[in-house]
């Protein structure tokens, strides 16, 4: 076991690297311990992805963010996090998932398994966890969603040329997707349960889509659920019970994603069995078990629309002066 840290935070995100920047501004001992890469989530995101909101909001640590764009794209979101790292010689230790968190206030031990499948435990007085959501998608749970084809990410639009693609979800992410794939040559259809498109569409992107669907370009199925994938086609139902089977070489299940609430629970932390919030003082964010402490859209349960980058990079703040008050 290493030297006891002051801090260990779980999650290299840009609110967990908020919070590990705050940390060492105190002078504190602290590691980042990453299950992927820096700003795991971000960069997982589509590479032609612009920012739905300004640069001044993604701003951490008090560092410019330059961009000759006002909503910036993600690679230079990725670099700018890149330059805040260094710039503030964050501990971080990647490609590394912590496995387990044990003790008290102030004496914890934190365990954890590389991908290499080298295990470690770290002691340190108090953890925050600052995991996000991103790599829990919201599985449809019919058979065939773990055919090779079907995915719940969409990267890039490339391998998809003139190829047959369905798009599940109504949400933002599916509109910017079957867009995207669309003028990218894709033949696409968007799958959603929902009579309407979601309310949570930008509204930039909302005109788009649905000119899009109007005019034929972009084939749309609402009130239909998807019940059946089958490599080469998929089964869908529509809510009068009628079924449609679709020809189809890839699927996209971009039916949005949540916090690893087991974790949570693992580690003691109470889970409101409704809105599947975990228990936290609204001020400092410490959780009901004393020294851990949570940052981030994990606090928002499933409402993940409630917190971002632009309020989540202050969560530093109150969870670092919590823990300095009691220092």
């Amino acid at each position: 076991m290493s030297e006891s840290l002051d801090i260990l935070i779980v999650g290299a995100g840009p609110t967990g690297l908020a919070c590990a920047i705050e940390a060492v501004k105190c002078k504190l001992r602290v590691l980042v311990v990453e299950k992927g890469v820096l700003v795991n989530s971000l960069f997982n995101y589509p590479s032609t992805m612009t920012f739905f909101t300004t640069r001044e909001r993604l701003e951490i640590g008090d560092l410019p963010f330059p961009s000759l764009n006002t909503k910036p794209h993600r690679a230079e979101a990725l670099e700018y996090y890149r330059r805040a790292a260094e710039f503030y010689h964050l501990p971080i230790h990647f490609e590394e998932r912590v496995r387990g968190i044990h003790g008290r206030d102030g004496q914890f031990r934190v365990e954890t398994e590389s991908t290499t499948g080298r295990c470690s435990e770290y002691a340190t007085k108090r953890a925050i966890i600052a995991t996000g959501y991103y790599d829990l998608p919201n599985l449809m749970d019919v058979p065939g969603e773990d055919l090779p084809h079907v995915s719940h990410y969409y990267r890039d639009p490339h391998p998809y040329f003139r190829r047959r693609v369905a798009v599940i979800g109504a949400a933002n992410s599916a509109a910017v997707a079957a867009l995207d794939l669309w003028r990218h040559g894709a033949e696409v259809t968007i799958v959603y349960r929902d009579p309407t498109l979601s309310s949570h569409i930008k509204y930039w992107i909302r005109p788009d889509i649905e000119n899009r669907i109007k005019e034929g370009s972009i084939r749309a199925l609402p009130d239909t659920m998807v019940k059946e994938i089958s490599l080469g086609s998929l089964c869908v139902q529509h809510k009068n019970g009628e079924t449609l089977r679709l020809e189809n070489d890839f699927l996209l299940a971009l039916t949005g994603y949540h916090p690893d609430f087991q974790f949570l629970r693992d580690i003691g932390v109470k889970i409101d069995p409704k809105t599947q919030r975990p228990h936290c003082n609204s001020e400092t964010l410490e959780s009901n078990v004393p020294g851990i402490y949570l940052a981030g859209v994990i606090i928002a349960g499933m409402d993940t629309n409630e917190i971002f980058i632009e309020n989540g990079r202050f969560h530093g703040k109150q969870i670092l002066g919590d823990i300095v008050k009691k220092l």
